[in-house]
């Protein structure tokens, strides 16, 4: 007996954090291409009206501007895509900030208060308003956008790399707590050419990607393609999972230099 595997989202609603360019916006596209209609926030409207026009426009996106550590702009974005669309099936938790760049030992402990409050508890905090709003009922899947630094060590993005690496275990922490209805995985990309991640590779791309075995960096799409998977009917028996998505890099247990 084979099962036909088809990562279908019509009907799907979902709810991306921090989704007006990059990652973000990767993930967005392939589930609007798998059927899905998508809400997607962030900072910037005017990034997230050119991004909602970028999937197809109004019928099958739309976009709610704001800070993903605001406890009122989480509320307010949870209701209104229901209302808008319908339902809440899908979240996927990509925001991040990275404003420290450096040792540990140099870095501002402000800055690293504010690098968890966005990157590990805002993700806690949307999943509450999503489970409270529409999940706790309906059920639904969950997806967060960790790191391989939160795997290995690697160097100047120590602070980061830390939240990613509680972000991998609030994972687990919240499939253990919300199954059988919810399930809730990560992904782990490497050095994917984002905006966000330039300064790990700008100007010296070409040297960067010799240390992965598949000799280039990532893009978006090959996130989106694994997070749509996970966050599919086809990965039901799955959840508490982090995959990496890095190009091999990891293999030899370290990034960077």
């Amino acid at each position: 007996m084979t099962a036909d595997f088809t990562g279908d989202f019509t009907g799907k609603v979902a709810l991306l954090t921090g989704a007006s360019r990059g990652i973000g916006l990767g993930i967005a596209a392939e589930l609007v291409a798998r059927g899905a209609k998508v809400c997607l926030t962030a900072r910037r409207e005017e990034e997230l009206d050119a991004a909602v026009e970028e999937l197809g426009g109004t019928s099958v996106a739309m976009a709610a501007a704001g800070r993903a550590d605001d406890a009122e702009h989480r509320a307010d974005a949870v209701a209104a895509v229901i209302d808008r669309f319908g339902s809440l099936d899908v979240l996927v938790n990509n925001a991040g900030i990275n404003p420290h760049y450096g040792t540990l030992m140099d870095a501002d402990l402000a800055a690293v208060r504010k690098i968890f409050e966005v990157n590990l508890v805002s993700a806690l905090g949307w999943t509450q308003s999503a489970y409270r709003a529409w999940m706790k009922e309906h059920g639904g899947s969950v997806l967060n956008v960790a790191s391989v630094g939160g795997i290995v060590p690697g160097p100047f993005i120590g602070a980061y790399n830390v939240s990613k690496a509680a972000l991998i275990h609030l994972t687990r922490q919240l499939a253990g707590e919300l199954g059988p209805g919810i399930r809730v995985n990560a992904v782990a990309p490497a050095v994917v050419k984002t905006r966000f991640a330039e300064a790990l590779y700008e100007g010296r791309e070409e040297t960067t990607a010799a240390a992965y075995p598949m000799k280039r960096l990532g893009v978006p799409e090959d996130v989106a393609k694994a997070a749509a998977y996970l966050l599919s009917d086809d990965a039901s028996w799955i959840t508490g999972e982090t995959l990496v998505v890095d190009g091999g890099v990891t293999i030899g247990g370290r990034v960077g230099g």
